[in-house]
């Protein structure tokens, strides 16, 4: 590169590194922040918490009900993050045009309607179709969106923020299996979903008013179109979508098949369903202190950590028989396991160019949650094959090492450029 280069791309980082002071400065004393994180915690507790894992404790319930393997039961699943994949693609690009506002009430009232109708449903193809209905304009309109609406309205910090935003979605992933074990139990498969589509649209639609876009000086739109690192938005659009295919192969099978692995050992939907809520609620701390992490050492650097925590444990789930082992052994995952997608995050928002953020975080997450639809329907597929979960988690630690070694080849990509100390 020329001196001249050399200069014109040191004013651009200093241009935008004015800019972000000046968003940081606009936002960091702002108490509204937390409001806006409280917000988005909650709606994407419930929602995603029913999207993405929810459907766990209906495995059992719906294969002895309507006498359906389970490998087209973990579909319903599957159509749902297959729903929320093209939904992410879509909507960060309708965000960035028409606002968050929008684009978050259809994705809360998506939700609830098609879980509702859901309950209804008599063919598996229905339930395909709502699910898949329920992810596109449901999970596809929150997820991206509030993200980076988070990360916009903590420009110091964000990593944290994103870490206690993605520790409100784990309790849900936790809370609304383990809720629903119980409600189905009470009232049936039929009325319990029924009873989560209520819920969700009473409880979030009046939160849904008190969402804002963050202040945002206008001329950070015309600087900010550029990566920190200098190379193509595109490039590391593209670059990390790759990896969380595989990242959330791996990631999908405890949280789809966990439950169905504990009840094939004698025991109950409550004690299966109290050990993934343990391990989601140990998630929670991690998820907290992996962002805390992702500040301190570098958001890539943190998400290979955590993956590598992911990778070297899944595979043990199959070595347990005791409910006790089990609690232990999900407690000890889910910590690192946790980290995953709060580091994720945190590194799509640090090395994306700030004007691209919602519709790279879109792309992004639409292949995290085709990766999470393959891991679970594996699970369902090998288990059918075989009768037990040895290859649907041997699989999921295989997919687990090409993760690392995408992510690694970034990492060391991304070092040898200017302006990533936070990367």
């Amino acid at each position: 590169m020329t001196a001249q280069g050399q200069g014109i791309g040191a004013s651009r980082v200093l241009q935008q590194g004015w800019t972000m002071q000046r968003v940081a400065e606009q936002t960091k004393d702002n108490p509204y922040r937390w409001v806006i994180l409280i917000v988005a915690a909650v709606i994407l507790a419930l929602t995603m918490g029913q999207l993405v894992n929810g459907l766990s404790v209906y495995v059992v319930p719906l294969e002895q009900a309507e006498g359906w393997r389970r490998g087209d039961i973990s579909l319903i699943n599957t159509s749902g993050l297959i729903g929320i994949a093209f939904g992410s693609l879509i909507m960060g690009f309708a965000t960035e045009k028409y606002g968050v506002r929008p684009v978050t009430l259809l994705g809360i009232t998506s939700a609830g309607l098609a879980t509702l109708a859901a309950s209804r449903a008599t063919e598996l193809w229905q339930l395909y179709a709502l699910f898949f209905m329920a992810g596109a304009f449901g999970g596809g309109a929150l997820s991206a969106p509030l993200t980076a609406l988070v990360g916009n309205w903590f420009s110091r910090g964000a990593g944290l923020a994103i870490g206690l935003l993605s520790a409100g979605q784990a309790l849900g992933q936790g809370g609304v299996p383990f809720g629903g074990a119980f409600l189905i139990d009470a009232m049936g498969w039929r009325n319990a979903m029924a009873f989560q589509g209520l819920v969700t649209l009473v409880a979030l639609l009046p939160l849904w008013l008190l969402l804002r876009q963050a202040p945002i000086p206008p001329e950070q739109e015309a600087l900010s179109n550029e990566t920190p690192s200098g190379l193509p938005n595109t490039l590391i659009t593209a670059w990390l979508s790759i990896a969380v295919i595989f990242c959330c192969t791996c990631m999908a099978v405890p949280l789809m098949h966990l439950m169905p692995l504990i009840q094939g050992q004698g025991f109950g939907a409550p004690e299966a369903g109290s050990v993934l809520f343990t391990m989601l609620l140990v998630a929670i701390a991690g998820r907290i202190a992996f962002g805390k992490i992702a500040d301190t050492i570098g958001a890539i650097p943190s998400y290979l950590l955590a993956s590598a925590w992911q990778t070297v444990m899944v595979f043990g789930f199959v070595f347990l028989d005791r409910l006790g082992g089990f609690y232990i052994y999900a407690a000890i995952y889910g910590f690192g396991y946790a980290g995953v997608m709060t580091t994720l995050l945190v590194t799509a928002r640090n090395v994306t160019a700030p004007a691209r953020r919602t519709s790279s975080m879109g792309v992004i997450l639409a292949f995290a949650f085709l990766g999470h639809g393959l891991g679970g329907w594996q699970g369902g597929l090998f288990f059918d094959l075989t009768g037990n979960y040895t290859w649907p988690f041997a699989n999921a630690a295989l997919a687990g090492i090409v993760n690392l070694a995408i992510v690694s080849a970034l990492w060391i990509t991304v070092k040898r450029k200017p302006g990533l100390a936070t990367a």
